[in-house]
């Protein structure tokens, strides 16, 4: 019996998923399918389902899983289906690895049964707490032979010890069986780490037990729980095949290979699957992507390639020249009109005239600045800075794509922080004088005002303490103590008239609200530092409802982390026999934030108000990840090495744990082969997301003032030079 099921293979924007959504509608719609059980079987078995069923989940019509490969692309995915079905069909959209997550919590009944665990609901770790839980339990484990012998810091060795358990888990791999595959990848003579992979697999072990007997939950030991637990629990298979009739997976290609194994399940028990694979769009590789092993699946399904791209796209005319030209750099080709050359010597004069040659072209052209892309295999602070100033200089917008700062960068935030030391004993090591002014600075913002003329014009907040002020302030009213830090009235300046009365009174209500907080304290009538720095930002900052969005995002992200701080330190006090006083608790939590490893990610994705209609800014690995598509692409530092390398989009071990080459040692060899691959991928995958113009934007020196002789140099020499700005 040929399999119903279909594997659609394309390259990026062919129109794989529309395909896939119609085919499912397909499915939904012919009644003569299998899938009609959806609506002829669900009321037959629902008092059964309810009497016979283990684990209940209140759902008595099975439906479609529906797996996109990020959360960003899952919503958009989700959008498209219910748009193109109009919500009729029971669908439930995940990423995998957050499938993974919410069915072993929803299954933890049937984990604790099999692992003889202790009866508690599971806490999910994130990862910079993970990182600081893993650093306390090794650190006798890691001492200072080891560090050196590694040749790297605590915190480096840490994460990449962590990100090994995330890639076995990935690769369906038993933590057990960890010591066997780098035993055969790291050989003697090519161990990067130095170290015994029986060392680093029984620091895993014992984290990964340490974690489970107190209820916490990683995304390495989810998989895993998941992959090896409850994917072969017969009971949890049953509830599987109850609940889920069919599956669509969206660019397979950048799956974990354990998912496989989930799809295999519900094929072999009759489920129909549409699946989507890009081979140009392999952006998880050395993630825990594995792409080939994925592509097994081709074999089960029906398969169908899409090809062809609509006229306008560059990538008809421009993927095999300059392929080519980077394979052969002697080659002589000249690339046409569409693709121009924006050379400078340095990098500066390259930022400034790539955004003069944006702005000139959104002004004179007019050309919506949401059809322009800027595109760079790394982007530094200073690109940044220098992109957004220029451009926003000109009335144009700029959004950079997914941009993780550490929370610590934003200025409310510090001055929360300096918040909880005047108010918990304990903390005066962590205020100086520069923090007491940025402090006093930030809550003394004025309320919101409106314009007379224009009533929905609203002005932004302005501070009742300026900065000069507010050190003077610091300089003469601050009294630092390791234990209680003070704040002396406004009188105890001599000059204290000179602060003047709107500035005066501001520093008077902080003062008397910290006094307030400090006594409550010591009457332990506030419940956590969370609840503190909540009760801040309703009493200064309006409670964030005027604040700009990046800022409102900065303080939301604040205070989850707080709460999800608190809650892994009041799961760890329930096992401690000596529990540490609640100022070193606060003073850790501090510590990790100014290590600046946590990131305030904006929630909803999609942009709104201005900057819904902006020029994108975005690394390689982001641009592609959204999948997203512009007519104007701009390729900053062109001749950067950065193009062919992975960076911190492959983590170390990544292509260990791939299934084809299990343990293998990876040489300098597949090193070269893996770069002219992904260099080749990228151009494909970004050829195709662009429609009009390219600009290779190349600097002979880099910001460390070395030349740029990167493998996309040939590209640029091969193209029209852009001679006026």
């Amino acid at each position: 019996m040929v399999s119903e099921s279909i594997w659609i293979v394309g390259s990026s924007r062919s129109g794989k998923t529309t395909r896939l959504i119609n085919q499912f509608n397909v499915w939904m719609q012919n009644k003569n399918h299998v899938l009609e059980k959806l609506y002829t079987q669900g009321s037959q078995h629902s008092n059964s389902v309810r009497i016979n069923n283990y684990l209940h989940i209140h759902q008595t019509l099975p439906g479609f899983l529906v797996l996109a490969a990020n959360n960003e692309n899952r919503r958009r995915l989700s959008d498209k289906i219910i748009a193109a079905t109009q919500g009729k069909y029971p669908v439930r959209s995940q990423t995998p690895l957050g499938f993974f997550q919410d069915e072993v919590i929803l299954f933890w009944p049937l984990i604790v049964k099999s692992l003889g665990l202790k009866a508690q609901f599971p806490v999910r770790l994130r990862p910079e707490t993970e990182q600081e839980l893993a650093t306390k339990l090794w650190r006798d484990s890691l001492d200072t032979e080891i560090l050196r012998r590694a040749g790297m810091g605590e915190y480096r060795l840490v994460r990449r010890a962590l990100d090994l358990l995330q890639l076995a888990a990935s690769a369906a791999i038993p933590c057990e069986d960890i010591t066997t595959v780098l035993t055969s990848a790291l050989l003697p003579e090519g161990n990067s780490l130095n170290l015994e992979p029986e060392f680093l697999a029984s620091l895993l072990l014992h984290w990964r037990n340490w974690c489970l007997a107190r209820g916490f939950l990683t995304y390495g030991i989810v998989t895993e729980l998941y992959t090896h637990y409850l994917l072969t629990d017969p009971q949890y298979q049953q509830q599987l095949y109850k609940r889920y009739q069919g599956v669509l997976g969206d660019d397979v290609q950048d799956y974990p290979a354990t998912t496989r194994h989930l799809f295999e399940l519900l094929l072999d028990n009759g489920a129909v699957g549409g699946f989507t694979y890009n081979p140009d769009s392999i952006v998880r590789l050395g993630l825990g992507a594995d792409p080939d092993y994925l592509s097994s699946l081709a074999t089960r399904c029906q398969q169908e390639r899409l090809t062809g791209f609509p006229q306008s796209h560059l990538a008809n005319t421009l993927t095999t020249p300059m392929i080519e030209l980077v394979r052969e750099p002697m080659t002589l080709l000249q690339l046409p009109p569409t693709v121009q050359a924006i050379q400078t010597t340095s990098r500066a004069q390259l930022l400034r005239q790539t955004a003069e040659t944006i702005a000139e072209a959104i002004h004179t052209r007019r050309l919506q600045p949401k059809e322009v892309a800027v595109i760079a295999p790394g982007l530094d602070a200073i690109a940044r800075y220098t992109l957004v100033e220029i451009l926003n200089k000109q009335g144009i917008p700029v959004e950079s794509l997914n941009d993780q700062r550490p929370l610590i960068s934003s200025p409310l935030v510090r001055a929360l922080l300096t918040v909880l030391a005047f108010v918990y004993p304990g903390l005066g090591r962590l205020v100086d004088r520069d923090g007491v002014a940025e402090m006093l600075v930030i809550l003394s913002v004025k309320e919101t005002e409106r314009v007379e003329e224009k009533k929905n014009e609203v002005l932004p907040p302005t501070p009742r303490i300026d900065p000069v002020r507010a050190g003077l302030i610091a300089d003469y009213c601050f009294v630092p103590h390791p234990d209680i830090p003070n704040l002396l009235p406004a009188t105890a300046f001599n000059r204290w008239d000179r602060l003047g009365y709107a500035t005066t009174k501001a520093y008077g209500e902080i003062l008397a609200w910290l006094t307030e907080q400090r006594s409550q304290q010591e009457l332990r009538l506030i419940h956590s530092p969370r609840f503190l720095l909540d009760r801040a930002i309703q009493r200064f900052l309006g409670n964030g409802s005027n604040l700009p969005y990046d800022q409102l995002a900065a303080l939301r992200e604040l205070l989850e982390t707080a709460q999800h701080y608190w809650e892994i330190d009041t799961r760890l006090r329930q096992t401690q026999t000596e529990a540490p006083r609640e100022n070193i608790t606060i003073a850790e939590f501090i510590q990790l934030l100014r290590r600046g490893t946590i990131t305030a990610n904006p929630y909803p994705v999609l942009p709104l108000g201005p900057l819904s209609n902006a020029v994108t800014l975005a690394t390689i690995f982001q641009y592609r990840s959204s999948r997203q598509f512009h007519p104007w692409h701009f390729w900053l530092d062109t001749g950067s090495p950065l193009w062919a390398k992975g960076g911190a989009a492959t983590l170390f071990g990544a292509n260990y744990f791939l299934r084809n080459r299990l343990g293998q040692p990876w040489t300098g060899e597949d090193e070269q082969w893996a770069e002219a691959q992904r260099l080749k991928r990228i151009l494909a995958d970004l050829l195709a997301r662009v429609s009009t113009k390219v600009y290779l934007c190349h600097s002979e020196l880099a910001v460390n003032g070395q030349e740029q002789l990167g493998p996309l140099l040939p590209l640029v020499n091969a193209c029209v030079s852009l001679e006026k700005v």
